[in-house]
C-alpha cells in the first residue's frame, strides 16, 4: 500500500526590500469609456507622487522624494512596484502606470502594465524586468482599467526599493469613528463664521413645509467630486443634499446641481455662472455653496473675479442662500486668507475644511487624531469618500447652526450697496460663445470657423456620464490663417482658452485694438482643460477691436476659443 504523503512545507518566505505606499486601502471605480470599459485614472505628474510618498507613505527623506521627479530617478530609487486589488465586480483587472514623454506626453513614455487578480493576492512588477523608453520624462498617470464601466474596486500601490534606500515603517490607521464625540468636536470647528444664519433658516423652513429646494454648488475639481468613488455617488454636494433632505425635507424634495469643473478658479465660475447653476434662467437655486479655496491661485485678479461671483449671486431677484466654503490640500494649504475677508464683508457664512482637520492630523491616534491624512484624502489635492463625508458634514453643522435662527428670505441688497472689499468690477459678466452672445458683438470667424469635440469633461449634479466644457467653441485648424476678430462695446473682456497636453496646439495672439496684450501658450498646463484670462480691464466702456491669431511661427498648428466673457 503506497504511503500518501501530507503536504510540502513551504519555502521560507521571501525577505521583503523596505518600501512605502503612494496608495493605502483606496477606493477606486471605472468611469465609463466610449468602449464600454471603466477606467479609473490618478494622475502623478507635477509632483503628485512626491506628495502621495509623503502624506501616504510618510517620506521625509528628501532625496527619495527628489529621485521621483524624473522616471531615472524613479528607476534609481524603485526595484519593484506591488499591486494588491480587491473587487467583487470581476475576476480581472489591467494596472497601467504611464511614464509621460519628453516630446508628447501622452505618446512617447513607456507604460507598464500587468493584469491584477482581484482576490487581493499582491502582484509585484520588478522594474529591471520591464522594457523602457529613451524618451521618458517623468512618472505621469496611474489607470486601473476594468472590463466594464461602473466596476468597483479597493486598491493598495507600494514601491520596493533599491539597495541602498530605507524608510521608517508607517503604523496603520485606527478606523474613523464617525459617531464619536471627538469626531463630532472636530466637526464643530468649521465655522469659520456662521454670519448671517436667517437666509439658511428661511430655506429650512421652507423644506420642512413640503416645498422643493434646490441645493446648488459651484467650484472646482472637488465640487465635481474628484476624489469620491463614485464620483456622482459620494461627492460632497450629493452627500450634502441626501442629508439635508433627510434631515429637513420630504422625500423627493431636494434637487441637486452640481458645477463643479476641475482645473479652473473663480474666474471661469462668474463666466458660466448663469449657465451652470442657474440654467440659463430655468433654475432659481435656495442654497448656493461656493467652493475655490484650493482653485483661485489661478485667478489672475487675485479676489476680484471671487467676489464678483458672489456679488453676481447676491444681485439675483431671489437670491440663494450663499455659502463660502474652504476646501483644503494635504499639504495643508488654501487660500481662505485671501478669500474669507470678502466672507466677513458681507457677513456670510464661511465653513473651513482646514479649520476643522488640519491640526488634529498632526496628532497622535490616542491624543486626539480622529482621521489621518490618507484616510481623509484620495490623493493631494482631492478628499476620499471620507473627507467628501466630513465636509457635507461641516455644511450640515452650519444647517443645525441655522435652526436657532429667526428665518429671513435671502437679501443682499444693502450688501451691493457697499463698495467690494477686493473688487466687484465683473459681476455684471456675461459669457459669449457661438450659441449665446448676449452682447452686440460684430465678428468675424477666419481661420476660426471649426468646432472641437475634445473637450474637457465633467460630471454634473447627480449624473455618472461626463458632459463637454464649452462646447460651442471656436476652432482653428491650422488651413486658413487669418485671425477671430470681433467688434463690440464693452469695459472688461475675457477669451477662454483650450489649454491642452498635444504639441499639435500652437500659441495664440491677442490683440485689444491693435495692440498686442497676451500671448497665451495652451501647452503650459499640459492637460485638456478651460483656462479663462482677461485681456481688457477698464473703468469705463467704449468700442473695442479685439484680434486673436495664432503667434508667429505657429500658423499651422491647432486651436481653440472655447468662448468669451464681457462686462458691457
Amino acid at each position: 500500500m503506497a504511503q500518501m504523503s501530507g503536504p510540502v512545507a513551504p519555502k521560507d518566505p521571501t525577505v521583503k526590500k523596505p518600501y512605502f505606499y503612494v496608495m493605502l486601502d483606496k477606493d477606486i471605480f471605472g468611469s465609463p469609456q466610449p468602449d464600454g470599459r471603466g477606467i479609473q485614472f490618478i494622475y502623478e505628474d507635477s509632483g503628485r507622487l512626491i506628495n502621495s510618498a509623503s502624506f501616504v507613505g510618510g517620506v521625509t527623506d528628501q532625496e527619495i522624494l527628489d529621485l521621483m521627479k524624473t522616471t531615472e530617478g524613479f528607476r534609481k530609487l524603485v526595484y519593484s512596484i506591488g499591486i494588491s486589488l480587491v473587487s467583487k465586480d470581476t475576476d480581472s483587472v489591467r494596472f497601467a502606470f504611464q511614464m509621460y514623454g519628453k516630446e508628447d506626453p501622452l505618446v512617447t513614455g513607456t507604460t507598464l502594465t500587468c493584469d491584477l487578480p482581484t482576490d487581493g493576492q499582491e502582484m509585484e512588477m520588478v522594474l529591471e524586468a520591464q522594457t523602457w523608453s529613451d524618451m521618458d520624462a517623468q512618472p505621469g498617470q496611474i489607470r486601473f482599467e476594468f472590463p466594464k464601466a461602473e466596476q468597483k474596486g479597493l486598491v493598495s500601490v507600494r514601491f520596493y526599493l533599491n539597495e541602498g534606500f530605507s524608510v521608517p515603517e508607517v503604523a496603520a490607521d485606527r478606523k474613523v469613528d464617525f459617531a464619536s464625540e471627538g469626531y463630532k468636536a472636530m466637526i464643530g470647528k468649521c465655522l469659520m463664521n456662521p454670519g448671517e444664519l436667517g437666509p439658511l433658516a428661511s430655506v429650512i423652513e421652507k423644506a420642512r413645509r413640503g416645498e422643493e429646494i434646490v441645493t446648488a454648488f459651484i467650484g472646482g475639481s472637488v465640487t465635481q467630486g474628484a476624489g469620491a468613488v463614485p464620483i456622482h455617488e459620494k461627492c460632497y454636494p450629493r452627500l450634502f443634499a441626501q442629508d439635508f433632505e433627510k434631515t429637513y425635507a420630504q422625500p423627493g424634495k431636494v434637487k441637486l446641481i452640481k458645477a463643479g469643473v476641475g482645473g479652473t478658479p473663480s474666474e471661469l465660475g462668474m463666466l458660466r455662472f448663469e449657465r451652470d447653476i442657474l440654467r440659463d434662467g430655468a433654475v432659481n437655486p435656495d442654497i448656493l455653496v461656493i467652493e475655490f479655496a484650493v482653485n483661485d491661485e489661478g485667478d489672475e485678479t487675485k479676489g476680484k473675479c471671487y467676489e464678483s461671483l458672489i456679488r453676481k449671486a447676491m444681485a439675483l431677484p431671489e437670491p440663494p442662500a450663499i455659502v463660502l466654503l474652504f476646501a483644503v490640500f494635504a499639504t495643508d494649504y488654501n487660500l481662505q486668507e485671501r478669500l474669507c475677508p470678502v466672507g466677513f464683508h458681507y457677513d456670510l457664512p464661511m465653513v473651513s475644511l482646514k479649520d476643522a482637520v488640519t491640526e488634529q492630523f498632526y496628532l497622535a491616534p490616542g491624543e486626539g487624531r480622529i482621521i489621518s491624512k490618507n484616510q481623509y484624502f484620495y490623493d493631494v489635492f482631492h478628499p476620499s469618500n471620507n473627507g467628501h463625508r466630513i465636509m457635507a458634514d461641516c455644511l450640515l453643522e452650519l444647517c443645525r447652526a441655522a435652526e436657532s435662527a429667526e428665518p429671513v428670505p435671502a437679501d443682499y441688497e444693502r450688501h451691493l450697496d457697499m463698495e467690494p472689499i477686493i473688487g466687484g468690477e465683473f459681476e455684471d459678466v456675461v459669457l459669449i460663445d457661438r450659441k449665446t452672445q448676449p452682447l452686440e458683438m460684430e465678428y468675424s470667424e477666419g481661420g476660426f470657423s471649426g468646432t472641437d469635440e475634445d473637450l474637457q469633461r465633467v460630471e454634473m449634479d447627480d449624473v455618472l456620464q461626463p458632459v463637454p466644457e464649452f462646447p460651442y467653441n471656436w476652432h482653428y485648424d491650422g488651413s486658413n490663417h487669418e485671425p477671430f476678430r470681433a467688434k463690440l462695446s464693452c469695459k472688461a473682456f475675457f477669451v477662454i482658452n483650450k489649454d491642452s497636453g498635444s504639441p499639435e496646439y500652437g500659441k495664440i495672439a491677442c490683440k485689444v485694438d491693435g495692440r498686442l496684450v497676451r500671448v497665451i501658450d495652451p501647452l503650459a498646463n499640459g492637460w485638456t482643460h478651460c483656462n479663462p484670462m482677461l485681456l481688457l480691464n477698464e473703468k469705463e466702456s467704449a468700442v473695442h477691436e479685439i484680434e486673436i491669431g495664432m503667434d508667429a511661427g505657429d500658423e499651422g498648428k491647432k486651436a481653440t476659443i472655447l468662448g468669451f466673457g464681457a462686462v458691457k
